[in-house]
């Protein structure tokens, strides 16, 4: 069976153990070196972060977020020369990071510019931030989940997603993708008769299986 047939049927099963072995197999493919950040991050109290202080918010970007967010130590590189001009005015970073508690969840758009506003953090990036404070409303969105969606047969955002560049995603790309990944979990709760399955963990399923 190829990959495609399998990434197909798995979005459309009707068994939801099909979804949980996906989902635990987003634990094994992880590097060694970052699971333990990668714990963190999953249990990570958002209530927390949003007691930060500006310059802690900081070091919890530079040292964590970051870290995490860009694996290549190029791109870390860069992304955190970026984020470093925030030093200058951290006054800004702290209003971003009152902003990001403040706007209405449901407004996708408002909160990957929100986001977005945090120097260093693209489409991707800001999703992925959206993703570990409020997993229940937002997934992480770049180029693997763009690349895994377009291997399911029969997607209605199929020929959308043909169109995106995924390696540079536009806040109407990433609008688009969020809804995807918020339709799915609202599709498997319904199809599975639970609350469990959140944009997050939709998510980890599409990167796991890639």
């Amino acid at each position: 069976m190829d990959k495609s047939k399998t990434q197909t049927e798995l979005w459309y099963s009707d068994n939801e153990n099909d979804w949980l072995s996906a989902e635990e197999k987003y634990w094994k493919v992880i590097s060694p070196k970052n699971l333990e950040l990668e714990k963190y991050l999953e249990e990570i109290d958002p209530e927390y972060i949003k007691s930060l202080k500006a310059n802690e918010f900081y070091t919890f970007l530079y040292d964590k977020y970051y870290v995490w967010k860009y694996t290549q130590k190029n791109r870390l590189a860069t992304t955190r020369i970026h984020l470093q001009k925030h030093l200058d005015n951290l006054s800004e970073l702290d209003d971003i990071k009152n902003a990001l508690f403040e706007f209405d969840k449901n407004q996708i758009q408002t909160g990957l510019e929100t986001a977005k506003r945090i120097k260093g953090l693209g489409v991707a990036g800001a999703s992925g931030l959206l993703s570990i404070l409020f997993p229940k409303y937002f997934g992480t969105v770049d180029q693997f989940v763009v690349k895994t969606l377009l291997e399911i047969d029969d997607l209605p955002e199929r020929n959308i997603l043909k169109s995106m560049h995924a390696e540079s995603l536009s806040i109407k790309d990433g609008v688009i993708l969020e809804r995807v990944l918020r339709e799915k979990a609202l599709d498997l709760n319904k199809r599975f008769n639970t609350d469990y399955w959140t944009p997050r963990k939709v998510d980890k399923v599409l990167w796991a299986t890639r």
